[in-house]
């Protein structure tokens, strides 16, 4: 596909992109907190996975105006950033939201680092205040101490030490709610770390309209989701792929969303489908194989309509299995932290193991050679993506910035082969992880999925080696 300057040339994608651009340009709290509760205020938005216990429209929407109070309080102006470890709660949702709303930046960060890692994110987004999980201050607490922008720590949960500020006691003193920050589709709304494959995490900005984007395409589109539906995402809120799932995506399309605030487990996460019988399961593949590899009942699929995959390639007899035991359709794509969600992806009752489907409306995919010009169907290329949600660039890291964003497109590292005749596309690993053996071209990813077939194997990895005489051989 063209593009038609960074706009997409599909007719569907101009379509959506046209119906986004005659909404009022406007904080993306108008949309995914205020629009809903005006709606239906009384429906379920979350259920806790554990307790059962439920949140309205209203009931999340008077938690983010109440966050949002908080942070004005605390001084925050609208750009600072407020840093975020916390667990798949209603409060997540309320400072997320909350940050937005006065202007502010919310940064959604990990809760599996240590603290060199933390003290890093703190420091490189300038945190005005963290607001974190009690679960995770041991750590989160010892990299907080004398950050040279940090002002404010506030704790959530009953086990918070006496003597920290307690988010349940600021959110219950709170008044004063501040009127909705006037911001722009292109006002930077939040950030988000990725690695990638190398260096220190790297925060992709993101747009207030790149939440709608997203929702558009991908949640109503793609998936169809609408108020019938019930997530559950195994991916937690502060990835890229766990956000949209259960963050913005069921505000966005009328659905709810099961938070589960532990760390999923095969056994745990059935018990709790079983109970809440979600329609959409977002999964990853190595959690399909666990749930494969486990002794769970086989009818706890029984209400999922779909499931989802992404983060990585799913392998094909993984696919097929999972279908077989589960009677579930997977629908594989792929999606990035710097695109925020799915961008290619198979459809509903068409989808082909082994592929990442076609591109998503709105999204235009190029495939290109060493050269940078596009390779022809059948022959691997570099995989590069446009579309209206693609990050504005990362935060401070300009050198970087003029190598992966190439105008509309960003390049993402991932080596793919668009398939003759259907037009599906083939994930063959990552840029880097190609091996030249033998003068040709050889994927781990095509050989870790020809092991696959073996059914007594249920995961395999494939590295390059050295032969002993200079040459790699797959190992």
């Amino acid at each position: 596909m063209a593009v038609d300057g960074c706009r997409s040339s599909s007719p569907r994608g101009k379509e959506a992109l046209t119906a986004i651009a005659e909404r009022s340009s406007a904080n993306a709290v108008e949309r995914f907190v205020l629009a809903p509760e005006r709606t239906l205020p009384d429906a379920t938005l979350v259920i806790d996975a554990e307790s059962g216990r439920e949140w309205s429209r209203s009931a999340i929407a008077d938690g983010v105006r109440r966050a949002a109070a908080v942070l004005t309080t605390f001084g925050v102006t609208p750009e600072q950033r407020v840093a975020l470890v916390l667990a798949d709660t209603p409060t997540f949702l309320s400072f997320f939201w909350g940050a937005m709303w006065i202007g502010a930046v919310p940064v959604p960060i990990s809760t599996m680092l240590n603290a060199d890692d933390y003290r890093f994110l703190l420091d490189d987004s300038r945190a005005v205040g963290l607001v974190v999980s009690d679960s995770f201050l041991a750590t989160t607490g010892v990299a907080a101490h004398e950050r040279p922008f940090l002002r404010f720590v506030l704790v959530d949960g009953d086990a918070a030490p006496a003597e920290s500020v307690r988010v349940s006691d600021v959110l219950a003193r709170a008044e004063g709610v501040p009127e909705v920050f006037p911001a722009s589709d292109d006002d930077i709304a939040f950030w988000l770390y990725t690695s990638g494959t190398t260096g220190f995490p790297k925060g992709a900005q993101h747009r207030h309209a790149d939440l709608g984007v997203c929702s558009d395409h991908y949640a109503s589109e793609i998936l169809g989701m609408g108020p019938a539906d019930r997530v559950y995402s195994i991916a937690k809120l502060f990835f890229a792929y766990g956000l949209g799932n259960a963050g913005y995506f069921p505000p966005g399309t009328g659905a709810s969303a099961v938070l589960n605030h532990q760390r999923p487990d095969p056994i745990s996460v059935c018990a709790h489908l079983r109970t809440h019988r979600p329609t959409l399961f977002f999964g990853v593949p190595t959690f399909y194989a666990a749930l494969l590899n486990a002794d769970v009942p086989t009818d706890s699929f029984d209400s999922v309509r779909l499931g989802i995959s992404a983060g990585e390639s799913l392998p094909a007899e993984l696919h097929r299995r999972f279908g077989d035991r589960f009677g579930v359709e997977i629908l594989d794509g792929i999606g990035t932290t710097e695109v925020l969600h799915i961008f290619l992806s198979n459809r509903p009752g068409a989808s082909i193991p082994g592929t990442s489907g076609t591109p998503v409306p709105g999204y235009d995919i190029e495939l290109r050679g060493a050269d940078g010009n596009p390779v022809p169907d059948g022959e691997p290329g570099h995989l590069h993506v446009a579309g209206e949600s693609v990050m504005v660039g990362y935060r401070n890291r300009t050198s970087l910035n003029r190598t992966v964003l190439q105008g509309c497109f960003i390049a993402t590292g991932d080596q793919y082969v668009r398939r003759v005749g259907d037009g599906h596309y083939e994930h063959l690993g990552r840029s880097d992880d190609m091996l030249k053996v033998s003068g040709m071209w050889v994927s781990p990813a095509e050989v870790e999925a020809c092991i696959l077939d073996i059914d007594e194997v249920m995961q395999v990895a494939v590295v390059g080696a050295d032969a002993g005489d200079g040459l790699v051989k797959p190992r």
